[in-house]
C-alpha cells in the first residue's frame, strides 16, 4: 500500500477523466493543489462551467478514487473554476461547447416547456446557456419566459438576442425566437428554403457570445429543421420528449429514427406529464400512464433522463411568463427538472470519457 503523500494522491486521481473533454485531469492542469496533513488530503480541483451541474458528483468520485488507492484517507475536495473558452463550432463558427436539440415526434407533449426548463436549470447550476427557439411556425419560448422586444443588429451586422436578465446572480441568458420578429397574432407562412435560411441566421448571425450549452427547441414532427441543423454544425446530441401513453411513444420512436438518420446522437428520453400529484390530497394520479418512456428507452438502447410530473405551479408559471421564477423559487417543481438536467450532463460526460476528442487547433 502506498504511503499517503501529495504524490500518491495525485497518482490516484491524475487519470480521472475531465467530464467536459474526457481527457485525464492530470494532463489538463485541473489538479490545482494537493495538501496532506495527517490522514487528511485536501484536493483543489478545477472544473469548467460546462461541468458545474455535476460538480458534486465529480467531487464524490474523486473522493472514492483516493480512498480506494489509499484506504483510511479523509478526503476534502474543493472545486474551483477552470476557465476554458469554447472553440468555434461548425460552418457557422458558433462559440458553444455543446449544442443540444430538444425534439419530439408530435406536438402537445410539453417540449418547449421542457427545453426552456432544461436551459434555465443548467444556468441555475452554474453553466453559461443560450436558448434558441427553432419552432418557427409556433414559437412559444418568448411567452414562457415573459420576454418581448425586437432584436437589434449591431455594428458587426450580428443580431443581438433578447437577454433573460434577472436577479438570480447568474449571467444573462441570450434567447432568440421568431416570436420576437413577428406580431403575436401573425402566422409565418414559409416554404423550406426560407425556413432553412432563418435557422442558419439564428445560429450564425446571432451574437451568442461564449456558451457552454445552446439548447434548441425543435419544431414538432420530423421535418426540415433537424436536417438543416445537422448540416450547419456538429450537435452534441438530442433529447426526445414524450408522454407515457403508447400513441405518444409511437411518435417519439419516429423522432429518434429521424435524429439517427441525420447523424445526431440521442442523449436520452424525457417522460413529461408523468403522473399528477393532487395538491389537496397528496394522491398521485397517472393521467397519461407512467413508465412508458423508460421502458421504450431501454428497448431502444437510449438513456432515460427522467420523468417530469404534471406540476400546476410550472404550468401557471409558463402561462404567465414566469417559468424562470418558478424554477428558481419552487424546489418541488425544480427537483425533477434538475435531475433530468444533471442526467443530461452526466450522459455527455460518459460519452466524452468513452471517446475523448483529440485536441484541435482553434479556428482563427
Amino acid at each position: 500500500m502506498s504511503a499517503l503523500n501529495t504524490d500518491s494522491v495525485r497518482a490516484a486521481i491524475e487519470s480521472f477523466p475531465d467530464p467536459e473533454t474526457g481527457r485525464p485531469i492530470g494532463s489538463m492542469g485541473q489538479i490545482k493543489e494537493v495538501q496532506v496533513e495527517g490522514n487528511t488530503a485536501t484536493i483543489t480541483l478545477g472544473l469548467t462551467s460546462h461541468s458545474s451541474p455535476i460538480a458534486d458528483e465529480i467531487a464524490d468520485a474523486i473522493d472514492s478514487k483516493v480512498v480506494a488507492a489509499l484506504p483510511g484517507t479523509q478526503v476534502k475536495v474543493d472545486i474551483v473554476d477552470h476557465p476554458r473558452p469554447p472553440a468555434r463550432l461548425g460552418q457557422v463558427g458558433l462559440r458553444v461547447k455543446s449544442v443540444i436539440a430538444v425534439g419530439s415526434g408530435k406536438g402537445g407533449v410539453g417540449k418547449s416547456t421542457v427545453a426552456a426548463s432544461i436551459a434555465l436549470t443548467l444556468r441555475q447550476l452554474g453553466s453559461r446557456v443560450g436558448l434558441m427557439d427553432a419552432d418557427v411556425y409556433g414559437p412559444s419560448i418568448p411567452h414562457l419566459l415573459g420576454l418581448s422586444g425586437r432584436p437589434a443588429v449591431n455594428a458587426q451586422k450580428k443580431i443581438e438576442p433578447i437577454m433573460l436578465n434577472d436577479d438570480s446572480g447568474h449571467p444573462p441568458m441570450p434567447v432568440i425566437s421568431m416570436g420576437f420578429l413577428v406580431e403575436p397574432d401573425q402566422a409565418v407562412i414559409w416554404r423550406g428554403p426560407m425556413l432553412h435560411g432563418s435557422i442558419n441566421q439564428f445560429l450564425g448571425d446571432t451574437n451568442w457570445g461564449e456558451l457552454d450549452y445552446l439548447v434548441i427547441d425543435m419544431p414538432p414532427g420530423t421535418g426540415d429543421v433537424a436536417l438543416t441543423l445537422s448540416q450547419a454544425l456538429p450537435l452534441a446530441g438530442s433529447v426526445v420528449v414524450c408522454t407515457p401513453q403508447e400513441v405518444a411513444l409511437l411518435d417519439a420512436i419516429k423522432a429518434i429514427s429521424m435524429f439517427r438518420k441525420v447523424n445526431i446522437p440521442i442523449l436520452g428520453m424525457v417522460e413529461n406529464m408523468s403522473g399528477f400529484m393532487c395538491p389537496d390530497c397528496g394522491k398521485t394520479y397517472d393521467i397519461f400512464g407512467r413508465g412508458g418512456a423508460r421502458a421504450k428507452a431501454e428497448e431502444l438502447n437510449v438513456p432515460f433522463l427522467g420523468a417530469l410530473p404534471i406540476d400546476i405551479d410550472l404550468r401557471t408559471g409558463g402561462d404567465e411568463g414566469r417559468l424562470a421564477n418558478v424554477l428558481a423559487e419552487n424546489a418541488r417543481a425544480r427537483t425533477p427538472i434538475e435531475a433530468a438536467a444533471k442526467a443530461l450532463v452526466r450522459t455527455l460526460a460518459s460519452k466524452a470519457a468513452a471517446n475523448p476528442p483529440k485536441p484541435s487547433l482553434p479556428t482563427l
